[in-house]
């Protein structure tokens, strides 16, 4: 029998790789395709689990392959019935993710990488260091797991996926757009692309690629800034990518795919509230069809910003309206257990059993 190592990760494998791998072991190639829908639509972790292929079959694919899923290594559940999860990966790296319960909403916010290397000074991800990309399947797990504890915990199935957890999810574009594929597809969780929102701080040439793929999944900028030297300042990604580098890439996404795109915006007290800052804002609203998510700022312990007061976000967010944008107050969920925006971050260390 094969070590664990030498097994092949069977989901790595496309459904044409899978059915020559099984004509190689001597099996009918049509059984692959039965197993490829336990691995993608079933969302099965487990050989044991494909109750319509023989228990010999099932004995030669332990022997040949692995499923390396993700787990459920911690959940914390917040008063507002957000449930934040630790998942340990196949090789004991863990990262977060959260199911956000809403009126009318049950959202997934799903993590792309093992930290983050981009060093937003407001983002307790971005005090971690990278570790590494996260595999399509390992994207696709965290929904997987937490679609299963919606049902469980309040009987209704996600509706929304943000990618907007630990990591840049365009730095792990290729990944990210295979993991989207695996969960719109019809041979996948078929959800709808219109259902999920992809996060970036703002890489210019791949909001560029993201173009010319045609997505049809919704694009979210965290802005938090509409002037480069104060974007500078909280996001250092901002210097290799100006605001008119992102304008650019931005009008040119919008050509290629016709789909709005929603700007993020921490309002932090002293820096980023006053109306020279909504008006900037504004102007860099005007480049492409669009909306306003004023997201309240979550505290960490790495960085001592605090947020504005409610009048100035009130008087802020009325001013954008006033020009015609429409602007969203977003409020936290789960920030007693750390599980708001900007705090995910490992603080645990995986035990995992052999």
């Amino acid at each position: 029998m094969k070590s664990a190592t030498d097994k092949i990760d069977i989901r790595n494998l496309s459904l044409e790789g899978l059915q020559e791998n099984f004509t190689s072991l001597g099996e009918k190639s049509f059984r692959a395709k039965q197993v490829y829908e336990w691995l993608w639509k079933k969302s099965s972790f487990s050989f044991d689990e494909m109750s319509n292929i023989s228990k010999e079959l099932r004995t030669k694919l332990a022997e040949n392959f692995t499923i390396n899923h993700i787990k459920i290594h911690n959940s914390q559940f917040s008063n507002d019935k957000t449930i934040k999860n630790s998942f340990v990966l196949f090789d004991n790296h863990l990262i977060e993710g959260v199911l956000i319960p809403t009126p009318g909403r049950m959202t997934a916010c799903v993590s792309s990488q093992v930290g983050c290397s981009l060093t937003c000074k407001f983002c307790a991800t971005g005090y971690m260091e990278r570790k590494r990309n996260l595999n399509p399947d390992e994207i696709y797990d965290q929904v997987v797991l937490i679609d299963r504890q919606a049902r469980e915990n309040y009987g209704i199935p996600l509706s929304n996926i943000v990618y907007m957890g630990m990591g840049e999810p365009l730095l792990n574009y290729k990944n990210v757009l295979e993991s989207v594929e695996k969960i719109t597809s019809e041979d996948g969780l078929n959800m709808a692309a219109k259902r999920i929102t992809v996060s970036t701080a703002g890489i210019a040439k791949m909001i560029k690629k993201l173009g010319d793929d045609e997505v049809k999944f919704n694009l979210a900028l965290s802005l938090h800034a509409a002037n480069d030297e104060k974007r500078n300042t909280i996001m250092p990604i901002n210097e290799q990518n100006s605001l008119k580098s992102l304008a650019e890439a931005l009008k040119y996404y919008y050509a290629k795919t016709k789909n709005p795109v929603t700007y993020e915006y921490i309002i932090f007290d002293g820096l980023n509230d006053n109306l020279e800052d909504a008006m900037e804002l504004a102007r860099f609203c005007k480049h492409l069809p669009c909306k306003v998510n004023i997201i309240e700022y979550n505290p960490i312990s790495f960085a001592s910003f605090i947020n504005a007061g409610e009048d100035k976000v009130e008087a802020f967010a009325e001013y954008m309206r006033k020009q015609g944008i429409t602007t969203n107050l977003r409020r936290s969920r789960g920030k007693d257990i750390d599980a708001a925006c900007g705090q995910l971050a490992i603080k645990e260390v995986a035990k995992v059993s052999e």
